[in-house]
């Protein structure tokens, strides 16, 4: 079960960002830092990153399981939507 702990807006802000979230994953995780995108073919759940020494950034956390994947940016974007 995944359920969205907090969401904050960024209205008119001009950006593709529309979005910070943070979630419960199965009662016992909190995943912060996700981000709701604008990207060219909707919004998207994008994973929180870090920025490492070489300047480069890097998902701090990876979803490999398709469907937990969906089921996670189904319930991010069904939250932002209301």
């Amino acid at each position: 079960m995944i359920e969205v702990a907090r969401l904050f807006r960024l209205e008119n802000n001009g950006s593709s960002l529309k979005a910070f979230v943070d979630v419960i994953v199965a009662e016992g995780m909190v995943i912060k830092g996700l981000r709701i995108v604008q990207g060219k073919k909707g919004l998207f759940v994008a994973m929180p990153t870090q920025k490492s020494k070489d300047g480069k950034w890097h998902n701090i956390v990876d979803v490999f399981d398709p469907e937990l994947r969906e089921e996670l940016q189904q319930a991010v974007l069904e939250s932002y939507n209301v």
